[in-house]
């Protein structure tokens, strides 16, 4: 035998079970019963309740000279409200414990920055969606909010064609848009 195997299979180097001592076994038995009593009662979400179970979402109303918002805007917001799932849609303002109305107010663009080759031209825009809306309780007709501004911002880059780059950042930013909507009808104030 070797010396090593000498040395180990003696009965003093043979390793013991480790137990902990009772104050240590008593300590994690606590820290294990104080993150199970607090885990117990989590509740996933906001934790808040609505004062509405059933939503209409009005058409959208456009007041800009940008074509095809209004059905585009509409249809991601009523698919972000199926999505969340916290209320249910329905077809009608009479059927509905609240209305949301919403009004495009503003949509324009920000050049910011230029062409490399002509300083005249812009690159890349920041275009802005801007709306205004209006939720009201149809059960005791009264607005939860009235006017309301809500508006997002995209970039968008003009190497395409600046009217190719705007019909291809409009989708994102109705999405943007819907996406703040609903947070802003959804979440307890």
């Amino acid at each position: 035998m070797s010396f090593l195997a000498r040395v180990f299979s003696t009965r003093r180097f043979r390793p013991r079970a480790a137990r902990p001592s009772p104050r240590v076994a008593f300590s994690l038995s606590l820290v294990a019963l104080a993150l199970g009593a607090s885990c117990s009662h989590y509740q996933l979400g906001t934790g808040g309740s609505l004062s509405f179970h059933t939503l209409y979402v009005a058409p959208v109303q456009n007041k800009t000279l940008l074509p095809d918002a209004r059905p585009l805007l509409s249809t991601r917001l009523r698919e972000t409200f199926l999505r969340d799932g916290r209320v249910s849609l329905v077809n009608s303002p009479e059927a509905a414990d609240a209305t949301l109305t919403v009004v495009i107010t503003d949509y324009h663009r920000d050049a910011v920055t230029a062409r490399e080759g002509d300083t005249g031209l812009a690159r890349k825009f920041n275009l802005t969606l801007g709306t205004t809306c209006t939720l009201r309780d149809n059960r005791g007709a009264k607005n939860l909010f009235e006017n309301r501004v809500v508006s997002v911002q995209r970039e968008s880059f003009t190497d395409s064609g600046q009217l190719q780059s705007e019909y291809q950042t409009l989708p994102l930013l109705a999405e943007s848009l819907a996406d703040k909507l609903t947070h802003l009808v959804l979440d307890v104030w």
